[in-house]
């Protein structure tokens, strides 16, 4: 199947070829961990060069390589935790610090699963009214103004060590405005961690560590909406090599967040963000980009 569109999923990566779809996955995994959107650059850097837009299903499935990058960077985190939860359990020891983080990372990612059930229909389907330019420009901006919010009223004190159940689900409720393209998973649950008081790098690890779930979900869910579809073996292999670029990209993503959350603060995400969705906007106002 070389197609587009295919049982109403977006197939539209298939028919850029690997050349095209290796330069999306450097785009997609830097921009799916850095607070950006990855969504919103899939549109635009299509857009720009005059290739057809990959489709929503690329965007999702890419996310695995996201989750990749994550387990990595925060092998140390994970292992912890799910050795430590393993280990509490056993031992019946429900107060395990370990056991209780890992329970709250999964009840923070009830409500985006819900509302990614309830709004598949809309989000993923083909040319999806989500995924038009001016919305995402919008959100963008809307994002800035958060994101600019927190920096400047926030108290960045807090660790994800003395982190509490109710912190876990505002930033899991804050994750369900990842599904409108332009928001931004990483930058949503970021601004909420920031919110709440945490310290810019601790904010960013405990947006990465609550996203391991949601991240898992969307991109196996993606997988098997594309295997349903019977997508053809080069269309498999198409994916598969935008994996592993996006992996790869990913990573080094997670690395220059960190170095920058780390010595600066999120103003230079907050600037970038206002000017791609002002431009945006413009640009679609003038019919530049459709």
């Amino acid at each position: 199947m070389a197609g587009q569109c295919a049982a109403g999923i977006d197939t539209g990566f298939v028919t850029l070829g690997y050349a095209k779809v290796a330069i999306l996955g450097v785009v997609q995994g830097i921009t799916e961990l850095l607070p950006i959107s990855s969504t919103a650059h899939m549109r635009v850097v299509p857009a720009v060069l005059g290739w057809r837009d990959p489709g929503s299903a690329f965007s999702a499935a890419m996310q695995l390589a996201a989750l990749a990058a994550v387990i990595s960077y925060f092998w140390q985190d994970v292992r912890r935790l799910a050795v430590g939860s393993v280990s509490a359990i056993s031992r019946r020891e429900f107060a395990d610090p370990d056991l209780r983080l890992a329970t709250w990372i999964v009840l923070a990612t009830i409500p985006i699963a819900l509302a990614g059930a309830l709004l598949s229909t809309s989000l993923n389907t083909c040319d999806s009214p989500l995924r038009a330019l001016p919305v995402i420009g919008w959100a963008c901006i809307a994002m800035a103004v958060l994101m600019a919010l927190t920096e400047i009223l926030a108290r960045h004190r807090r660790s994800v060590e003395n982190a509490s159940l109710v912190d876990a689900l505002l930033i899991g409720l804050a994750q369900v405005g990842a599904l409108i393209p332009g928001v931004s998973r990483s930058g949503s649950t970021l601004t909420a961690a920031l919110a709440l008081g945490f310290k810019r790098e601790e904010a960013a690890r405990f947006s990465f560590l609550l996203g391991i779930p949601a991240i898992a979900l969307a991109g196996l869910k993606e997988l098997w909406e594309l295997h349903k579809v019977r997508l053809d073996m080069h269309g498999w292999s198409v994916l598969a090599l935008g994996l592993v670029v996006a992996s790869a990209s990913a990573f080094a993503a997670i690395w220059a967040l960190m170095r920058v959350l780390e010595r600066f603060s999120v103003w230079p995400f907050v600037i970038y963000r206002g000017l791609l969705g002002g431009i945006l906007l413009i640009a679609t106002t003038n019919t530049w980009l459709v």
